[in-house]
């Protein structure tokens, strides 16, 4: 079968401070840290273990995960296994790149996200730089928070062109931007409007539950991060027989890792094989 994973384990802390996320420079104990460990390397082995499948990766952590090494480890095992076509991880990019070495890059994809409270535009784009010279595909992001206009606008000047910079709308406030902002923003990232809208989604057929899915630490799989009654646990080996097409539970879909799959929105036509990372097609 052709499955998408997103993956996210335990793991709940950062190295940055952003205000806006609960993970905000948490720490983990040991043994805490031990168990993300476990349950990743379990779900490595799984997916080792698929050999009739075609499985793409992505893990969206609560927080950062590629200053782990257990991280790298595994995506440079996963993009080195003939029936991954893509393995790919949220990131800020704070994180040595010399292990990208080890991976296969046609396989390997990263979604690196600029936080100017947390780094200089100078370092970002160095570790960007970094990763074109190794040869890695990347999207870069930022959220679009008013404070950061300045920063995002030199960004995309300073980006390669061929880089994709997405925003990321700030939805938490009604009414956020005014319209000059919208086109503003719009002209960096032209698939704005597009993450600025909350989707209507109950009752839509959606990807998630059938050839996508979520899956946590434990194996327990979700149809999608958004919808927390669990399916099925990929160590069952009839899992399968839970992934079917079912119509979207929730009112609304918000988030790009949730309505990039609904169907009424067409956007694997937009995105191709750029689903994962979050590159339109036209990118590099």
């Amino acid at each position: 079968m052709n499955l998408t994973i997103l993956y996210r384990g335990p793991l709940a802390s950062c190295n940055y401070a952003c205000t806006y996320c609960p993970f905000a420079k948490r720490t983990e104990t040991p043994a805490e840290l031990a168990h993300d460990r476990h349950g990743l390397e379990r779900f490595v082995n799984w997916v080792g273990s698929r050999t009739g499948d075609s499985i793409g990766v992505l893990f969206t952590p609560w927080g950062e995960a590629l200053v782990r090494k257990w991280y790298q480890s595994a995506l440079a095992h996963l993009t080195q296994l003939p029936y991954v076509w893509k393995a790919a991880i949220q990131t800020n990019l704070s994180c040595h790149l010399d292990w990208v070495e080890a991976c296969n890059k046609a396989k390997l994809a990263l979604w690196c996200t600029f936080h100017p409270s947390e780094t200089t535009r100078e370092r970002f784009l160095a570790k960007c730089q970094e990763l074109l010279h190794r040869g890695v595909r990347f999207s870069v992001g930022v959220v679009g928070l008013k404070e950061h206009f300045t920063e995002i606008e030199a960004l995309r000047r300073e980006l390669p062109s061929e880089v994709y910079l997405w925003v990321n709308a700030y939805k938490r406030t009604r009414d956020y931007y005014t319209p000059e902002m919208i086109v503003d923003l719009t002209r960096i990232d032209p698939l704005f409007p597009l993450n600025n809208t909350i989707h209507a989604s109950r009752g839509h057929t959606c990807r998630a539950g059938a050839n996508v899915i979520a899956v946590d630490g434990e194996g327990t799989i979700y149809r999608c991060h958004f919808i927390k009654e669990p399916i099925g646990n990929i160590y069952n080996p009839n899992f399968t027989d839970s992934l079917h097409e079912r119509p979207c539970s929730n009112d609304t879909c918000s988030c790009h890792i949730g309505y990039v799959h609904l169907d009424r929105l067409n956007l694997y036509e937009t995105f191709g094989d750029g689903v994962l990372e979050r590159i339109p097609r036209g990118f590099r």
